[in-house]
């Protein structure tokens, strides 16, 4: 059985390093540096160097997700407005 999680090698602040994250963070990833303007390695570094603790991996996963779950608030904030206003 094929594992899930993926591992790739990435440069992080100039250095070389291994990162194993599930498929779908990887897609996540790559999503949000696009819509940054950001490479790959750029994003990566600025999650390292904002983390507090816990390995890089985790500090992906949940900078991943707290990315889209922002994002899908702020869209249902926007449905909220535009509802009330279409309702006024």
């Amino acid at each position: 059985m094929k594992s899930p999680v993926v591992k790739r090698s990435i440069v992080v602040k100039g250095h070389k390093t291994s990162v194993s994250l599930e498929e779908a963070f990887w897609t996540g990833m790559k999503e949000i540096a696009a819509e940054c303007n950001r490479t790959l390695s750029e994003l990566t570094s600025e999650i390292d160097s904002q983390r507090q603790q816990g390995n890089l991996s985790s500090a992906i996963r949940l900078f991943v997700l707290d990315h889209f779950k922002t994002r899908a608030a702020s869209g249902r904030d926007a449905a909220s407005k535009h509802k009330l206003h279409v309702a006024a």
